[in-house]
């Protein structure tokens, strides 16, 4: 049996279908990705007859009404949303937002004599060669006697002949063949959305999450377009909080709903730590309310999926849209939104820099949001959440295949609650051979982005510890401020003495301090530039180091997990100062963790 038809249908008859609601177009609040030269590449590949792609669409599976009775359910655009917005845009006259957010208009003029497309612009519009905009002609607002006869006049020795062929074929481009594939409604969800997927990879890069926002901006019956608008404005919001006017100025329907209500606080509140997009939204709403980690099964409830009967009832898909609704206005709240992230900065994570991966931060506001509703303390569920969301950083939880992770994780909390499933996790990634072995190899390396350094940090905020040779500017402050690492063997005095990139760019090689300091140090043998420290102690002077007595230094040295072997240390001795450090900051790593 044939999975999909394909036939040809002209421009004019997909525009009728789209205006009819044959064809669900899921509203696209987010930009128009698309440059206008390209719709004006397209619209002059339509004029010249070249092929242009196809359009894919597939026919929802039928749905059992409350009734009994079976309502066919509407064809849902799978690929082609940006061809179809550019004719919309070029022939029918429609506004696209652009990268701003803001409406515009995308004019594409043609001039007969040359055959030529441009988008409109200052010199066009000067130009009576030009016909300044193809939409009134191709969209019949103009007929094409009226189109001819005001081109000659403004072009009076133009070739009459050649201007009347030139603008009919212009007005042709409706009738221009544009191929559709239509999936069979019988395919199951899964296959439907591997094939969005493998379709979209080329261009702009999208995922299932796209597929379930495409199928939730299709369903008005159930509000799907407003829940699209949820999720793609408060993400706007969070960057962007001119944005609340657009909102209030262009989408007085929105602005009325409880959405609105729910989102608006955003306009005047503050993230620069979390910065959740559409698909972070969805992936907390989805797991938390659900229970569940997959996408696909998301898309397949919104259908109105029954997993037991492999039937499509219209009462799963009311329930499964009033429950993502709910999980969206539970993401959205304002007391939520704003205790998750000051849980998170508890835990030191103080910068975006630092959480090295953002489905962990989702599962962990998920897991919040989860366990507050059910009803336990504040206290004991920031307790949990904490320590998951360090616990999956370290172990890199969600760094492969997430979905699989997050379904496996949620259903396992689900089953055995998060005190036994946590417990059970710690026993199985952070025993003792993780502590001594793993986690101190998992510092052997050069990347800032390593987890298990970007925890360190976390730790080291979490303790609100002195930069190293300073005695009062704090880490957090030099991480908030953007503050460089810098090299405790200094980089140019390593090299000197014949080291690698590899090797003076260790990790456990890093620390920060203020870069006056890093400056004086220069590059000193780490033996020298302390000598220097100690004897600014002695006389009271202070340009290396601010640290105005030996034990604060020795508590810098501390803090800082640096090797007391620093006040002797030559390049012969790096090596053995790496591994050194490298143990050191594993204890502070444990002891941290243990003590959330």
């Amino acid at each position: 049996m044939a999975k999909y038809s394909v036939h040809q249908q002209p421009v004019e008859a997909l525009l009728s279908w789209i205006k009819s609601g044959e064809i669900a177009i899921p509203e696209i609040q987010r930009p128009f990705v698309w440059k206008a030269s390209k719709v004006r590449d397209f619209i002059d590949s339509l004029y010249q007859g070249y092929p242009v792609g196809y359009i894919i669409t597939w026919r929802n599976p039928d749905v059992k009404l409350k009734n009994g009775e079976l309502s066919a359910g509407k064809k849902v655009l799978i690929d082609g949303q940006q061809r179809i917005t550019a004719l919309t845009a070029a022939i029918v006259g429609n506004r696209v937002l652009n990268k701003n957010y803001k409406e515009v208009a995308i004019r594409i003029a043609f001039n007969p004599l040359t055959e030529k497309f441009e988008v409109f612009n200052k010199a066009i519009e000067k130009s009576s060669e030009w016909i300044n905009n193809i939409n009134p002609i191709v969209n019949d607002e103009v007929s094409i006697t009226k189109a001819i006869r005001a081109y000659l006049k403004l072009n009076p020795e133009a070739n009459e002949d050649l201007v009347e062929d030139r603008i009919e074929n212009l007005k042709k481009i409706k009738n221009k063949q544009v191929g559709i594939i239509e999936l069979d409604h019988s395919l199951d969800i899964d296959t439907v959305t591997e094939i969005f997927i493998r379709i979209n990879q080329k261009g702009v890069v999208l995922s299932n999450a796209d597929f379930v926002m495409s199928k939730i901006a299709a369903d008005e019956a159930n509000d799907g377009n407003k829940m699209r608008k949820l999720v793609d404005y408060f993400c706007r919001l969070i960057v962007d909080k001119g944005f609340n006017k657009h909102i209030i100025d262009n989408d007085k329907d929105f602005a009325t709903h409880d959405y609105y209500g729910a989102l608006q606080w955003m306009a005047n509140g503050h993230d620069d730590l979390y910065i959740p997009d559409y698909i972070d939204v969805l992936r907390v709403s989805y797991t938390y309310k659900f229970s569940r980690g997959k996408f696909s099964d998301l898309v397949a409830l919104l259908s109105g999926r029954n997993f037991e009967t492999r039937k499509y009832e219209a009462e799963i898909a009311e329930n499964s849209y009033r429950m993502l609704s709910e999980g969206l206005m539970d993401f959205v709240n304002q007391t939520n939104y704003q205790r998750f992230i000051m849980l998170v900065e508890s835990t030191g994570l103080i910068h975006n820099k630092l959480i090295s991966s953002k489905n962990s931060l989702n599962f962990s506001y998920a897991l919040y949001l989860k366990l507050r509703k059910g009803g336990m303390p504040e206290p004991e569920a920031q307790h949990y959440v904490k320590r998951w969301l360090i616990m999956s950083l370290l172990i890199g939880r969600y760094s492969g295949s997430s979905e699989s992770m997050i379904d496996e994780d949620i259903k396992q909390i689900n089953e055995k609650g998060i005190d036994v499933y946590l417990r059970q996790m710690e026993q199985t990634y952070l025993g003792d051979g993780f502590w001594d072995f793993g986690l101190v190899s998992d510092l052997e390396t050069t990347s800032v982005n390593n987890n298990a350094y970007n925890v360190y940090l976390a730790a080291q905020c979490n303790a609100n510890i002195n930069a190293f040779l300073s005695k009062s500017m704090k880490i957090n402050s030099l991480i908030e401020q953007r503050g460089d690492i810098h090299h405790i063997f200094p980089k140019k005095y390593l090299i000197d003495n014949g080291y690698t990139q590899r090797q003076y760019n260790q990790i456990a090689n890093f620390v920060y301090t203020e870069q006056s300091t890093n400056i004086k140090v220069g590059k000193m043998a780490p033996r020298q530039y302390m000598q220097k420290v100690v004897q600014e102690i002695e006389n009271g002077t202070y340009e290396i180091s601010t640290i105005d007595t030996k034990p604060i230094l020795e508590e810098s040295l501390r803090s800082n997990d640096i090797p007391s072997v620093l006040h002797t240390a030559e390049h012969n001795d790096y090596a053995d100062f790496l591994s050194q450090r490298r143990r050191m900051m594993a204890d502070k790593i444990k002891s941290y963790y243990k003590g959330l």
